[in-house]
């Protein structure tokens, strides 16, 4: 089978090379903007599988046109590059009658691609917005441990998730590293999290409702909402599980710098005039993140998803870190390959629903969990009466 990549960058790159070592998979397409990058990735990518899988080249994402000829001729795609363009792109996967996944990163976005399932499930696609760490891996695990819990009334107490993207060595006076998209970053840290409390779906302020998180081996981190974490996972649950959140972990003097910034008003889009010229603080902020955040330096993602009822708990909890050998990132490896993952089951028919696919019910769980330990990710699993 052929399959699809758009966007080069970090995530992109890391998903092409984890669909390049599939048996069954014949090529994979790395499409990107600049077509330096896409070939320099390809590159770099083919050498650490030892073939040539992996073919470059040069597309503009806005295009949809030209990204619809494209997309014809392979099974499946992973949109890995800016959430403006997923709409537009899930349109032209479901013209080519192509499966498409991508990496969401905005709430908006993903309810707009979710109002094409009718129109995917007429042309045979499947269509699964919000792949990755969280929501995707995070969701999946989720879904899991409600029906390992739910029992005959089916039911549960709450759903909670942790995740973090963290420096492995935090060094003052940030403490924290840029490991994905900054515009997906800000915006977890200025739209509503989705939640259900008391089984009802409600939308809290982000960066609320702080709490301290431990886990071996690391100092005390600073669990808050942020946005999208969620995804489909209160509507999904509703009136069958009392409390559902997501909470982003961070250390905590990072989270004290973020929540000032935020009350300032430095992620808010509304344009000021400075001078002759027109500006956002969020592009502004979006700027500084990247030059004051971005670090070659060895990251850790840390994940923690808990299912409670009368009084058990249990989870699943992941702590991945750097891999020298491929020079790939934590949040590459949990974030890329998990996307990879369902991209590849779509294709191969392991996922037979077309239509919108839904993380948490739609995703084999328990083959995921093999396909992911496969891949050096360890995910321990606990219960505790």
């Amino acid at each position: 089978m052929k399959l699809l990549v758009i966007g080069a960058g970090m995530m992109g790159s890391a998903a092409a090379y984890d669909m390049a070592r599939a048996d069954d998979v014949e090529s994979v397409t790395l499409a990107d903007a600049d077509g330096k990058l896409a070939k320099s990735a390809a590159a770099r990518v083919n050498k650490l599988n030892g073939n040539k899988k992996i073919q470059p080249v040069k597309l503009d994402a806005s295009n949809y046109k030209k990204a619809g000829k494209l997309i014809k001729g392979h099974a499946a795609m992973l949109s890995a590059v800016p959430y403006f363009f997923n709409v537009g792109l899930a349109k032209a996967a479901i013209d080519a009658r192509c499966h498409f996944a991508d990496l969401g990163g905005n709430n908006t976005v993903v309810r707009k691609t979710y109002e094409l399932s009718k129109q995917a499930e007429k042309r045979g696609v499947a269509l699964a917005p919000d792949c990755g760490l969280s929501p995707g891996m995070a969701s999946i695990l989720a879904g899991e441990l409600f029906r390992r819990m739910a029992g005959k009334n089916g039911r549960v107490d709450a759903l909670k998730l942790y995740v973090g993207g963290l420096p492995e060595d935090p060094q003052p006076p940030f403490y924290y590293q840029l490991v994905f998209s900054v515009n997906g970053l800000i915006n977890e840290y200025v739209e509503p999290a989705k939640v259900l409390r008391n089984g009802k779906i409600t939308q809290l302020e982000p960066l609320t409702e702080t709490e301290h998180f431990s886990i071996p081996g690391f100092p005390p981190l600073i669990a808050f909402h942020t946005s999208g974490g969620t995804s489909t996972m209160p509507e999904t649950f509703k009136g069958r599980v009392g409390e559902c959140f997501e909470k982003t972990l961070r250390y905590p003097s990072h989270f004290t710098m973020i929540r000032s910034l935020y009350d300032l008003g430095f992620f808010s889009s509304k344009k000021m005039k400075i001078g002759k010229s027109e500006v956002t603080p969020r592009e502004v902020t979006s700027q500084i993140f990247l030059d004051k955040f971005t670090s070659n330096a060895p990251d850790v993602c840390i994940m923690r998803i808990e299912a409670h009822k009368d009084g058990r708990v249990a989870a699943f909890s992941m702590v991945d870190h750097y891999d020298p050998a491929t020079k790939m990132t934590a949040m590459m490896r949990t974030t890329a390959w998990p996307a990879s993952i369902v991209v590849q089951m779509m294709a191969r028919g392991t996922i037979a629903k077309r239509g919108g696919i839904k993380q948490e019910i739609d995703i084999p769980a328990e083959l995921f969990l093999s396909e992911i330990e496969h891949r050096g990710i360890g995910i321990e699993y606990a219960l505790q009466d």
